[in-house]
């Protein structure tokens, strides 16, 4: 992937939505243990409050639509979803290797989603601890992973 990174300092209302597209489209894909129910709980908190919270950077198509995008505070990824007919194509890791770049050194992942729990480990990121819940309170495990 050689594509830049583009900064989203600023959020046009066509770039919120395609991030919350992404960000439904790679749930839908990888996190299995989510109903119905739970991405629609979600889904506005994405759109309206979690995307605002975050650094953002992302990748486009050569369709110019986002592929992918990443979140980070401080020194912790929050979010990174690619567009599920993106993966594989090295989207994921340049993104993290921005982050990786800019500092980022923690990212806490759901336990239930082995694909994420293993592109993490394959990064050098280690387990430092175990949540049972997430940060909404939901009971979905969640790891929390460090890479010094």
């Amino acid at each position: 992937m050689t594509a830049a990174i583009e900064p989203l300092t600023t959020l046009s209302p066509t770039d919120r939505q395609r991030l919350v597209d992404v960000w439904d489209g790679a749930v839908r894909a990888t996190h299995h243990f989510l109903t119905e129910a739970d991405i629609q709980f979600f889904k506005p908190l994405v759109r309206d409050a979690y995307l605002d919270s975050v650094r953002l950077a992302c990748l486009r198509g050569a369709d110019g639509q986002i592929a992918g995008f990443i979140g980070t505070v401080e020194d912790k990824v929050e979010m990174l979803f690619v567009d599920p007919v993106q993966h594989g194509r090295g989207i994921g890791r340049t993104l993290m290797d921005h982050a990786l770049a800019h500092g980022a050194r923690s990212v806490d992942v759901n336990e239930q989603n082995p694909q994420a729990v293993g592109f993490y480990l394959h990064l050098g990121f280690v387990q430092h601890g175990r949540s049972e819940v997430d940060g909404a309170g939901k009971p979905f495990p969640i790891l929390h992973l460090r890479k010094d």
